[in-house]
């Protein structure tokens, strides 16, 4: 008989834009690393992806990942369905998204987080909205752990 007493399914959050391959692939990298700062590699999931997949992660996306320590480099861009956003309790868009919220159960905390698309702008603006998805993530995470 197993002594583990925790019988609570993991929470899951996804990612998701357009191409996942910018903002989607920046808050999953940071809501990696804020799963693993606070201890929550058992209780929270993070799926990302995009309704039209690019066929890499932006260039000047990997490039400000990596001045924060966060390697970008090998991540590709996928498809998301419907059902894998049914499956979440948080499903944070970037502004960009092609998603019918009434796709999406009712049950899901639907979050648009209206977010400047980062392909093709200069660095120092790649840089203003990574910084800005690392503190979105980080209070998505505040309020995750105050409503659990």
């Amino acid at each position: 008989m197993s002594t583990d007493t925790d019988t609570t399914d993991p929470i899951r959050i996804a990612f998701m834009c357009v191409q996942n391959a910018g903002r989607s692939q920046m808050s999953t990298a940071f809501a990696e690393r804020e799963r693993r700062r606070r201890g929550l590699e058992q209780r929270i999931e993070i799926l990302t992806g995009g309704t039209d997949p690019a066929d890499a992660v932006h260039d000047e996306v990997v490039r400000v990942m990596d001045e924060v320590g966060l390697d970008l480099s090998e991540r590709k861009p996928r498809e998301i369905t419907v059902e894998e956003l049914n499956s979440c309790d948080y499903v944070a868009t970037m502004g960009c998204s092609t998603l019918d919220v009434g796709d999406v159960d009712d049950g899901v905390d639907v979050r648009d987080w209206a977010l400047t698309d980062p392909d093709g702008k200069e660095l120092e603006d790649v840089r203003e909205i990574r910084d800005e998805i690392e503190r979105t993530v980080a209070a998505l995470f505040d309020d995750i752990e105050s409503s659990a």
